[in-house]
């Protein structure tokens, strides 16, 4: 079974399990949960603690009863005789905002290195006939998907147990990607392009919001079997033999699954396996032949294969050839994830607030790059070798920085993020 039988214990700033303040999986000293986030953001700390507990300066939860003040502790324990009342009543405490647990800044971090390479390959389509601009989206594209994949599995362990997650499948996915197909629809028709819309085949970066919405209500399946692992990669390798439509992003799904099934049966001990130093330089040295690798077959490489959608006949490989791309490309797509996983900076960084807030860099980008093509802006002869590739990248990271800014969040929340509870039955109080 993929769901998890045992959970670590919950730590605290300065509770014994977690020293200098600090714990999770960024850090070996302790272990607890990473966030339980709905898509690659979050409105509120996951961490905070529960309704009716208070916590005293040391951090620890102490009981409270049901209108919320602290419980009547034993007279012993409070330092008084148990044959006769206290002379005086102590002084009521000013009651205090329970405290929020910090947020571990490790997803965080590897979110917004994701979503950073993300803009920077939709950048470099247009100049892709320069081998520079080439070995880098190979390089790019083989892992920085999959690995996003991977996370949202993970995220999505216990995302059946919340009303309220359940809720945003609908606020997080089928509204943002409605009013994304329409804005795309729209922008398309002012470039001056032919007016379309079809809801059931998403457009361009649109895909991965329904592949994402499938995947989470396929997951209590994938908790109750004892392989799933197994089973999801036999799915994915069978896939190619059909010429499965692009339809509801169909081809992603399949294509991506065991990358999400995998992350869905990782623990956090896992994540803290991938923190030793020799994984540390293993992953180096994985990056590195990685890159010879792109850079060598670029000028003659397919791109399609690294799209992980198309069929075997589609790419116009024999079964057994298409089989044995298939199995590299999931092999090396995995060796690159943990490899960052072990790279990403584990504490708080420049970067780590950034990454709280992926889904508007994700949803937004589009516009200025697809502006920017249609303007010609990209495919300035100069930008056709490795200078071009490196001021490319440059300018689509700081796209990336400019749209996981708390003021775009602002500007687009009412969008990207509404708030439907007038959608939703409240739970019952019984």
């Amino acid at each position: 079974m993929s769901d998890t039988r045992f959970s670590p214990p919950v730590t605290t700033p300065g509770s014994p399990a977690a020293p200098d303040g600090e714990g999770g999986p960024a850090n070996t000293g302790a272990r607890w949960p990473l966030p339980e986030e709905t898509f690659w953001s979050e409105r509120t700390d996951p961490h905070g603690v529960l309704p009716g507990e208070e916590t005293d300066p040391g951090g620890v939860a102490q009981p409270t009863d049901p209108h919320g003040l602290p419980a009547a502790q034993p007279a012993a324990s409070q330092g008084v005789a148990t044959d006769e009342p206290p002379l005086t009543q102590p002084e009521p405490k000013p009651e205090s905002e329970p405290a929020k647990r910090k947020r571990d800044p490790f997803l965080d971090n590897v979110k917004f290195v994701l979503i950073a390479l993300v803009v920077v390959g939709h950048s470099l389509v247009p100049t892709l006939s320069a081998d520079s601009a080439r070995a880098l989206y190979i390089f790019i594209y083989t892992f920085h998907m999959p690995a996003f994949v991977l996370i949202s599995g993970y995220l999505s362990r216990n995302f059946w147990n919340s009303n309220a997650k359940t809720n945003k499948l609908v606020d997080t996915f089928l509204v943002p990607y409605v009013i994304v197909e329409v804005g795309y629809a729209a922008l398309r028709y002012a470039t001056g392009q032919k007016w379309s819309l079809t809801i059931i085949d998403p457009a361009w970066l649109n895909w991965y919001l329904l592949a994402l919405l499938f995947w989470r209500l396929s997951t209590p399946v994938w908790k109750r079997m004892k392989y799933p692992v197994p089973v999801a990669i036999a799915i994915y390798l069978f896939a190619g033999f059909s010429q499965i439509s692009g339809d509801f992003s169909m081809d992603r799904f399949f294509g991506l699954m065991p990358f999400f099934v995998i992350g869905l049966v990782m623990q956090p001990e896992h994540f803290e396996l991938l923190n030793r130093r020799w994984v540390k330089i293993v992953s180096v040295f994985t990056m590195l032949g990685a890159a010879a690798v792109a850079i060598y077959i670029a000028p003659r490489a397919p791109l399609d294969p690294f799209y992980f959608k198309d069929s075997y006949k589609d790419l116009d490989l024999s079964w057994y050839t298409g089989l044995g791309v298939r199995v590299g490309l999931l092999a090396c797509g995995l060796a690159m994830c943990f490899a960052v996983l072990a790279l990403v900076p584990r504490g708080e960084t420049w970067f780590s607030d950034l990454g709280t807030r992926t889904l508007y860099a994700y949803l937004l980008h589009g516009i200025p790059v697809m502006i920017a093509k249609e303007m010609g802006w990209l495919e300035l002869p100069w930008l056709f070798g490795p200078i071009g590739a490196l001021a490319i990248s440059s300018c689509a990271f700081a796209l990336a920085i400019v749209l996981c800014l708390p003021e775009t969040r602002t500007v687009f929340k009412w969008v990207l993020e509404p708030r439907l509870t007038w959608l939703y039955r409240r739970p019952s109080r019984s």
